[in-house]
């Protein structure tokens, strides 16, 4: 008898491009039948404070809250390695100008809120769909915007300028790349388990590696309106070294992060990092 599985990601190009070796069945289990769900990663965070899902995307913020529910992979993270969300407004402006102002967030358990909170604590928050960030700052509902998914390539087609790239920010501060988005398993599945989707989920991102233009040809019906080049270079931002093994290096990154935003106030528990 099958045995099925679910595994909830987000619509973008380089989850898409991760699970497509997956989706497509190029990879595979004898026994076990992944189901694959798909919604934007706030959508995600929010299934996951009810453990809906065995495997899901979440922010590395909204692990903070997490962490009694769900344990994170050691596959398939998104870490920015000088590049992460990205901060834009309608006309060209310095960071220093965002503090006071109102800024369009992509939502509120975000590692894009958590990042922007600890480079500038004092601004307005006003939560929106990711696909809305920029048409709030261009229609002037909101002063600055932070872009995540493909708008990082895309923003200046819609006439926005940057500000700050997060992710060249925390790595002067650091020298450890952006960790933005982990892959996830439910604490009630167990430790067999748990290694068995690592190594399915591995096997699928090495496919699309090793079979780049077929894996990319796939991801780019999810991006959005971006052409092969830019979303060939979205995808390289963030699928890397450490989404197929976060590694020591990775692991800091994230214990760096958590830890940073726990001495700050910005989330309620220390980091519980078993990974």
């Amino acid at each position: 008898m099958e045995r099925e599985i679910t595994i909830a990601h987000s619509p973008d190009a380089d989850d898409a491009f991760m699970f497509y070796a997956l989706a497509k069945e190029k990879v595979r289990r004898e026994g076990l039948r992944v189901r694959h769900v798909m919604a934007d990663i706030e959508s995600l965070n929010q299934s996951a404070e009810e453990g809906k899902y065995e495997i899901t995307a979440i922010s590395y913020h909204a692990y903070a809250y997490l962490q009694d529910r769900y344990r994170i992979l050691p596959v398939g993270s998104s870490l920015g390695e000088g590049c992460g969300p990205l901060v834009v407004g309608a006309r060209a402006a310095s960071p220093e100008e965002l503090a006071g102002k109102r800024i369009a967030i992509p939502g509120e358990k975000t590692t894009a809120h958590l990042a922007l909170r600890l480079y500038q604590p004092e601004f307005e928050p006003v939560f929106v769909h990711f696909d809305r960030v920029g048409k709030s700052v261009l229609d002037g509902e909101t002063d600055f915007g932070v872009l995540i998914h493909e708008g990082q390539v895309t923003y200046g087609d819609e006439g926005l300028f940057k500000v700050i790239d997060l992710g060249e920010w925390w790595l002067e501060e650091t020298d450890l790349p952006l960790p933005l988005g982990a892959n996830a398993i439910r604490r009630d599945l167990s430790g067999e388990d748990a290694c068995m989707m690592t190594g399915l989920i591995r096997e699928s991102i090495q496919y699309a590696l090793d079979h780049r233009e077929e894996a990319l040809s796939y991801a780019l019906d999810f991006g959005r309106g971006v052409d092969q080049d830019r979303g060939d270079r979205f995808v390289e931002m963030y699928v890397n070294p450490y989404t197929i093994d976060l590694g020591e290096k990775g692991k800091r990154a994230v214990a760096s992060l958590l830890g940073r935003a726990h001495e700050k106030g910005l989330i309620p528990n220390a980091p519980l990092l078993d990974f």
